[in-house]
């Protein structure tokens, strides 16, 4: 992501000097950095969503990572089940949580698509699409990711890239019918049942980029931000 908002900029910047060496880990504004606390902060997301499930409110997690495998955060999924949260994961390689399990991890569905391009890109979304909150990530969840790496999770706060993360990376995913297997609760991967309408999630992400390529008189998604604060994302397939 490209920006210009001010508290995610001061937060690249104590990065880059935590990084060379030349100042202590700061109070971060806008990024969870690991090891200083993005393990945490995925943590008290899952737990907000569990809040709001035994409240009797509407709640959603939708997560998109190459590998789960941090017990911790595991187990934070399975309460969150439990409290009725409605949970999909997608996750192409390691999963190490066990869905569909009476009593312990009922609302979880997992899936992993394998296809043409070998995709690496980690996007969260806690809460429903009319108040979710999305972030992208460099880090799948998984301990050497949270305990001995530097790795960034982002909020994405412009409502138009927001939309396009949920609607064309992370919903487009959910419909894929052609190449999503589903974890089953005893380890087996299942192909999903033909469907009468296929849906093949990288062929649609690779149509998109290439309309945005071909230049369109009217964009794929119309920009919403404030005209003083423009966010850019970079193609979602190549």
């Amino acid at each position: 992501m490209f920006t210009a908002r001010e508290a995610i900029a001061d937060d690249a910047s104590a990065l880059f000097n935590l990084l060379t060496g030349y100042s202590t880990p700061p109070s971060w504004k806008r990024l969870a950095v690991a090891p200083f606390g993005l393990q945490q902060r995925i943590l008290e997301l899952v737990g907000k969503e569990a809040d709001r499930a035994r409240r009797g409110e509407p709640a959603r997690i939708v997560a998109k990572m190459n590998s789960l495998v941090d017990p911790t955060v595991i187990r934070a999924l399975y309460a969150a089940s439990q409290a009725g949260v409605a949970i999909d994961l997608l996750v192409r390689g390691i999963c190490c949580l066990r869905p569909g399990m009476p009593g312990v991890s009922d609302n979880i569905r997992v899936s992993s698509i394998v296809d043409r391009f070998l995709e690496h890109s980690r996007v969260f979304a806690f809460g429903p699409p009319e108040r979710a909150e999305v972030y992208l990530s460099s880090a799948d969840w998984m301990p050497r990711n949270f305990l001995r790496r530097i790795e960034v999770m982002f909020p994405v706060e412009d409502p138009t890239i927001r939309a396009r993360l949920l609607e064309e990376v992370l919903g487009v995913a959910l419909r894929d019918n052609v190449k999503a297997k589903r974890l089953m609760s005893d380890g087996r991967y299942v192909p999903l049942q033909a469907a009468a309408d296929p849906v093949r999630a990288q062929q649609l992400l690779l149509e998109l980029a290439k309309r945005g390529a071909e230049g369109p008189a009217e964009p794929v998604l119309r920009h919403a931000a404030a005209p003083d604060v423009v966010d850019s994302v970079a193609p979602v397939a190549r």
